[in-house]
């Protein structure tokens, strides 16, 4: 097994090996691929469709003296095979274990962790420019791979742009599948479309430019002939329509699964002066016949097992995920009002909203992964009277800060953002933990924030941010959605839901870690204690009337929040408690620390942070100590939340 891979300690030891050799490591390569498949979910069919393009790159470039930054990082699988990493392989995506995306702090043959789309090219540029500024002596090639879907972002563009400007020597690979996580959409899909079915493009232009330059320059007339022909090639096969008026040398588009083919070209590349973008054509799960024919669902499938050809998932999971939840909710929203619609980047299996697009075609937007347009696209649409919902990661929600701030909190216009995947997302890491989105959406004017605290929040907080006449924002994890049995009250404006009652403290929780507190409680009543517990629903704006009534009251005040402490619910709990002359010191906050969460299991990382219910009765056991402690010699009068 992996008779030669477990050989390449590092790309050198690709030096020597024939091609026969290479296509054996590319199979031993995806066997790795469906092993590591087999033990968790894992990033599969992107990684699949690369492993002839990662070859190919280490055995034309030198990467440990060379630069080479990967877009949308979760191809980097194989890179990781070639670069030492072979041998913890196994441990891809495990606490502790190899990271999903690059890594610098594994590799020095990882520059940037790149979990965000778009980036990659505007990163090589600024490192091609410094290597020149700070060591002009020394020649380095510098390599962006990109991904066709990564390609639609805007900052592609300007990078571009740039570069075609400054004509420095930088290669983009252009990664084409067909694919970002989803099958890409818009005009510039239709382009890449057309240029696939151009393969001849780069012969038949080098031909036919050595034949016009053997034309005799005789006077204006056969200059003007010249060129003119020469733009009208590239304006009629398309790639330097594109590309080429962007400044880039275009070559391609080549065959991504022939080694030998791609070595050619990237040789070639080498030679040119200038910015070139190479385009490298694969299929996103080669070499797996399911993986190929559904890419789809096999981006990061479930783990499986192969039987006889078939795949066999090794266990199904059955509970329903809060995506689930919300997505049946924004169904039932678009059924019952024919002004909602919906946009999301890129992400339409992501956030489950495959129905909303079949069932809806006309009020259903992917815009691709563009979470700035997108924002500013459902401003447009809520200026002319529709109800839009922005449905994006909330990592990825980041990207659209500006938009969000300009086109909808400064209008004040009824936007709907539902940001998936809010708080801790296990074994992506800290590129896609959602954790900042309470920080950065708090301070915007007319933006009100919530956070469901079980699936019966859900509904009717999706149905009263439609209603409300302003920007709204809910956030929910990307975890099994829980229900606690209740009468629930409903949601208005800025009013928590006490859940419990308790003399000796009170937990107030934003958003589904109200269920953990809810279970700290019970283990502290078994201990006689007795704290209540209040759903705050809102982060902004704030219930202050129950939230600071528990703070004059109560003994001590826990805060619990899935997202960063600085600047979050529990800062706004103390802003409050502040602002109304209160003693602050009776606040703590349980969140996440001022630090990028590594990856790992949701649960083993919130236990980590001491956010699952033993570390939350923890946290109130060491208050009731300390208040205990405290006011030994100075009896209160007995208060609480009741």
């Amino acid at each position: 097994m992996d008779k030669l891979l477990s050989t390449i300690d590092s790309p050198e030891d690709l030096k020597g090996l024939s091609q026969k050799q290479l296509v054996e490591l590319a199979g031993e390569m995806r066997e790795a691929l469906c092993r590591l498949s087999a033990t968790r979910t894992a990033h599969f069919a992107s990684n699949m469709g690369v492993v002839e393009l990662t070859l190919a790159l280490h055995t034309s470039f030198d990467f440990s003296q060379d630069r080479l930054i990967w877009d949308t990082g979760h191809q980097v699988y194989p890179h990781k095979m070639l670069t030492g990493r072979y041998k913890k392989f196994t441990t891809m995506r495990a606490k502790d274990g190899l990271m999903g995306y690059p890594n610098p702090a594994e590799s020095d043959y990882d520059l940037f962790m790149t979990g965000h789309a778009g980036c990659s090219v505007a990163t090589a540029l600024g490192m091609k420019c410094g290597d020149e500024l700070v060591r002009p002596d020394q020649t380095r090639h510098v390599v962006a791979v990109i991904g066709d879907g990564a390609l639609l972002s805007g900052i592609v563009f300007e990078a571009m742009n740039n570069a075609g400007g400054l004509k420095k020597n930088l290669t983009v690979v252009l990664n084409d599948n067909k694919m970002s996580i989803c099958p890409h959409v818009g005009g510039l899909a239709d382009t890449l479309d057309r240029l696939r079915m151009t393969s001849f493009y780069t012969g038949l232009k080098n031909d036919i430019q050595r034949i016009l330059h053997k034309v005799p320059m005789i006077g204006d007339p056969v200059e003007r002939f010249i060129s003119q022909a020469k733009d009208a090639l590239k304006a009629g096969l398309l790639g330097g329509m594109l590309f080429e008026d962007l400044g880039f040398r275009y070559i391609g588009p080549v065959d991504g699964h022939n080694i030998a083919q791609m070595q050619k070209y990237m040789a070639m590349v080498k030679r040119f002066d200038g910015p070139v973008l190479l385009h490298v054509v694969t299929e996103k799960g080669h070499g797996f016949k399911p993986a190929a024919e559904d890419p789809t669902s096999f981006h990061a499938p479930a783990p499986f097992v192969r039987e006889n050809g078939s795949v066999v998932p090794i266990s199904t999971n059955n509970s329903r995920p809060y995506t689930q939840v919300v997505r049946d909710a924004v169904l039932d929203q678009m059924h019952a009002e024919v002004r909602v619609a919906v946009i999301t980047a890129a992400m339409c299996q992501g956030t489950m909203l495959e129905p909303a697009r079949e069932k809806f075609p006309d009020r259903f937007f992917d815009v691709g992964i563009c979470e700035s347009h997108a924002v500013a696209f459902a401003a447009g649409l809520a200026k002319a009277g529709m109800k839009p919902i922005v449905n994006v990661y909330s990592t990825f929600m980041q990207r659209s800060y500006d938009q969000i701030f300009q086109e909808v909190s400064l209008q004040n216009l009824p936007v709907v953002l539902l940001l998936d995947r809010a708080g801790l997302v296990g074994p992506d890491g800290p590129t896609h933990h959602g954790v900042f989105d309470l920080t950065y959406l708090r301070p915007m004017p007319n933006m009100v924030v919530m956070a469901p605290g079980d699936e019966l929040d859900v509904a009717p907080m999706l149905q009263f941010a439609l209603h409300h006449d302003g920007p709204t924002a809910i956030r929910y994890p990307k975890a099994p959605a829980e229900k606690i049995e209740r009468r629930s009250a409903p949601i208005e404006l800025g009013t928590a839901e006490v859940l419990r009652e308790g003399a000796n403290g009170a937990i107030v929780a934003c958003g589904t870690l109200l269920v953990a507190c809810l279970e700290a409680t019970d283990r502290l009543a078994d201990e006689g204690l007795h704290l209540g517990v209040i759903n705050a629903r809102f982060a902004k704006p704030l219930d202050k009337d129950t939230i600071l009534r528990a703070v004059r009251e109560c003994p001590f005040v826990v805060t619990v929040e899935e997202g960063q402490l600085a600047g979050g619910f529990g800062s706004a709990v103390l802003e409050a408690a502040c602002d109304a002359g209160l003693a602050t010191d009776k606040i703590h906050r349980l969140g996440i620390p001022d630090r990028y969460i590594e990856h790992g299991g949701r649960d083993e990382l919130l236990a980590e942070l001491g956010l699952d219910a033993a570390g939350i009765a923890a946290a109130c056991r060491l208050r009731l100590s300390n208040t205990f402690i405290s006011t030994a010699a100075k009896p209160q009068a007995a208060g609480g939340l009741q």
